[in-house]
């Protein structure tokens, strides 16, 4: 997702099989005592005017996991519900008949969440918090019949069941003190922490226990006796912060569990993003092989405070050492080859993520999406073995592609949307996809496949129909801008519903994160382009330098560089909207979170009065600092270009710090807004503290708002309708006078 990525578009490596910890967590799944006598459920509350609020937008269910039946007749999948009376959020399960696109709900009370069907297809299985931990459950497919299966000390994150039905992997935390030692026993009350090493806190947590996958059997009614893959290790598997099950896979016989791990701790593991796939016997309960990396390999070592920008890398089709992120492991249905997500650089998070398929006998590697410039998303196998079918951004459009083991890839899709995966039905002849756009929140999609047309699309749900029918949505618009070296960027701009070309509208810059993820055509429950029309405000969102979907020239232009062409593609973008008659140019504003946030800490001091108002949430004001305070060093290192303690050969700073919007505060002369969750680790909340301060003392008109309990992003409900009544109180005050 990107170092800095910041977003609920839950699109760009999407959490499709997501972590049940992070789904638990965003779903609030209840303890008996916390059963509520009317359960948080679908609302349709009464809507005063067509435009969108914060309320009604956090009043819409969301579609999370979805999972495909074996006989590939009907679905389950859950929906959140928030309350922002209660500040909580209830997950629902619904079965979808494929046949006549009807959902029966099944969730009564507590949370459910991370439905699956069993392997036979007789029964539904899910995890439930409601006999006081998160435990495995199972029901019959009409809801009734419920009864838990599992009863083991820990809470179950997530789970898989083996093809044969017989064995289930159960992912559960294990105490893990490499970084932070454990408690002294006689001081139970004691809130200090002994640190000894790097990685010691991760994205909003402090690193006390790791996620393993362990297998016990099943005989269709209980869970047996649970055996750690990964005992005595103390990494962790799935990786966290947001691996899932999608990270494990059962060979087709059962026998052999593919699992992804990156075997680093404390310092090794903040500068290296190099993981890899590793295969366990289940009768032997041994790990056999290490599918990345030849027998005997040895890393080399690395000097942590350079750039790995200038690494060697292996890029044949042979036996070659795998260097990036590897994940996402699945076999193919004849169980000869498995194929799983692939980086080829150590240390550079955002390079493109390839499909890599190894023959698994003779270990041949295959990477059948070379032809396609851009990253790959989920993917499944089709029942041939032969053919897979991927997810891909292209030109602000996440769409779906078919591929052979050649490499030879079509599109399946050209739709101004975003697909996710979600699997292929049975027979082969359709997929099921999530599908949403800036214009309608997620619902479930089949894709009938014609051999060389693109698929038939039909929408299956409606989850959301009485806000899409009820609100009135803004036009989305693609837009093409000249740069200043001569090239084109695409710019998606989004219009206030009811627009009328003979007014005059203030106007948004919206200032993507990542720095390299997509601005494509997510639905986000914060960052809500269609409440920014609502408010009358016209969006332009720049496909600026160093995001996905046009090219590796155009993706790495930023690494090392995040003052330079992607701040003057934004200035173009900006500049290029107001000269519409219909954009009030004295009235123009700049958002962004995360490296969007870093962009308007950058802009306030060099944007030559082109705005009137900043809003800057979780972004990066003082690069120098930010280098020693993030916990995932591998960026820092790859994105600014070194320590930077490090001069160049000339006794120069590194660019990134050389131009730190922090040393600009000379030249701020804007009304700026600062956001920020203390739980953020990413970026520490100090980082707006220091602007809010900076700002404050220039004599400059500056809010701060901070979150105790928030991390990098914004989940509970009232702090997001918080957000949503300060983000526009704020624009209102200098962009509607």
């Amino acid at each position: 997702t990107g170092f800095y990525v910041y977003t609920t578009m839950i699109t760009l490596k999407t959490m499709l099989t997501a972590s049940a910890l992070l789904l638990a967590a965003e779903a609030g799944a209840q303890t008996p005592t916390q059963t509520q006598a009317t359960p948080i459920d679908k609302q349709q509350p009464t809507l005063t005017s067509d435009r969108m609020t914060p309320e009604a937008l956090w009043a819409m269910g969301r579609i999370s996991s979805v999972n495909l039946a074996p006989n590939g007749k009907e679905a389950v999948y859950a929906v959140s519900y928030y309350s922002v009376k209660e500040n909580k959020s209830r997950s629902v399960l619904y079965t979808l008949n494929l046949q006549n696109k009807q959902s029966v709900k099944l969730t009564t009370g507590t949370s459910e969440h991370s439905a699956v069907f069993t392997p036979d297809g007789k029964h539904i299985a899910y995890l439930s918090a409601a006999s006081g931990s998160s435990q495995l459950w199972l029901m019959n497919p009409d809801g009734t019949n419920r009864r838990q299966i599992s009863h083991t000390d820990s809470d179950i994150a997530g789970f898989l069941f083996s093809p044969d039905g017989k064995q289930v992997i159960l992912v559960m935390e294990v105490p893990q003190n490499h970084s932070i030692e454990a408690k002294e026993k006689d001081l139970p009350l004691a809130t200090g922490m002994v640190i000894n090493d790097l990685m010691y806190k991760h994205w909003d947590t402090y690193v006390t226990t790791a996620p393993h996958p362990f297998v016990a059997s099943f005989d269709g009614e209980k869970v047996g006796e649970t055996k750690d893959i990964l005992e005595g290790e103390p990494y962790e598997s799935p990786m966290m912060p947001f691996g899932g099950t999608e990270q494990l896979a059962w060979s087709p016989d059962s026998k052999t569990i593919a699992y992804t791990c990156r075997k680093k701790v404390g310092k090794a593991y903040a500068i290296s993003t190099d993981s890899d796939i590793y295969l366990y016997e289940v009768a032997t309960q041994k790990t056999v092989r290490n599918l990345c990396k030849p027998e005997g390999y040895k890393a080399p070592e690395v000097d942590v405070t350079r750039s790995l920008q200038n690494q060697p890398v292996n890029r044949t089709n042979g036996t070659d050492c795998n260097m990036g992120y590897d994940q996402n492991p699945q076999f193919s249905p004849d169980g000869q080859y498995i194929a799983w997500s692939s980086m080829e650089r150590d240390g550079y998070e955002s390079d493109r993520t390839r499909l890599c398929v190894m023959e698994l006998k003779s270990g041949k590697k295959t990477y059948v999406t070379e032809k396609f410039e851009s990253g790959v998303n989920e993917f499944c196998w089709a029942p041939d073995s032969r053919t897979l079918y991927f997810t891909g951004v292209w030109h602000g459009k996440t769409q779906v592609y078919r591929t052979n083991l050649k490499g030879e890839h079509v599109a399946l899709t050209n739709d101004v949307a975003d697909y996710s995966l979600i699997g292929l039905a049975p027979d082969g002849k359709s997929l099921l996809a999530k599908r949403h756009s800036m214009s309608a929140p997620d619902d479930i999609f089949r894709l009938t496949l014609n051999k060389n047309k693109l698929a038939e699309v039909e929408q299956l749900t409606e989850e959301n129909k009485y806000f899409t029918d009820h609100l009135a949505f803004g036009k989305v618009e693609e837009r093409w801008v000249n740069t200043v070296d001569g090239k084109k960027e695409l710019c998606w701009v989004i219009y206030p519903p009811h627009f009328d070309p003979k007014k005059k509208y203030p106007t948004l810059l919206f200032c993507q994160g990542g720095p390299q993820s997509p601005v494509s055509q997510f639905w986000s429950y914060r960052w809500n382009f269609q409440m920014m029309a609502a408010n009358d405000y016209i969006v332009i969102a720049p496909n600026r330098r160093g995001l996905p979907g046009f090219g590796m020239e155009w993706l790495e232009a930023i690494s090392g560089d995040y003052s330079g062409l992607c701040m003057q593609d934004y200035l173009s973008a900006i500049d290029d909207i107001a000269k519409e008659p219909y954009v009030d140019r004295d009235r123009l504003g700049a958002v962004g979170a995360s490296f969007g946030g870093f962009s308007v800490y950058w802009l306030a001091g060099n944007h030559n009065r082109r705005f009137k108002c900043f809003i800057a949430h979780d972004g990066i004001y003082n690069t120098q600092q930010q280098y020693v305070e993030t916990e995932e060093l591998w960026f820092p290192n790859w994105d600014l270009g070194s320590a930077p303690w490090l001069k160049s050969a000339t006794g120069e700073m590194q660019k990134a710090y050389a131009t730190s919007p922090h040393l600009y505060v000379d030249r701020w002369d804007t009304p700026i807004l600062c956001i920020h969750g203390q739980k953020d680790f990413r970026i520490e909340y100090t980082q707006a503290e220091s602007a809010f301060t900076a700002a404050r003392l220039r004599g400059i008109d500056a809010q701060l708002l901070l979150f105790p309990d928030e991390n990098h992003w914004v989940l509970k409900p009232q702090n997001g309708v918080l957000w949503q009544r300060t983000f526009f109180r704020w624009l209102d005050k200098y962009l509607k006078r």
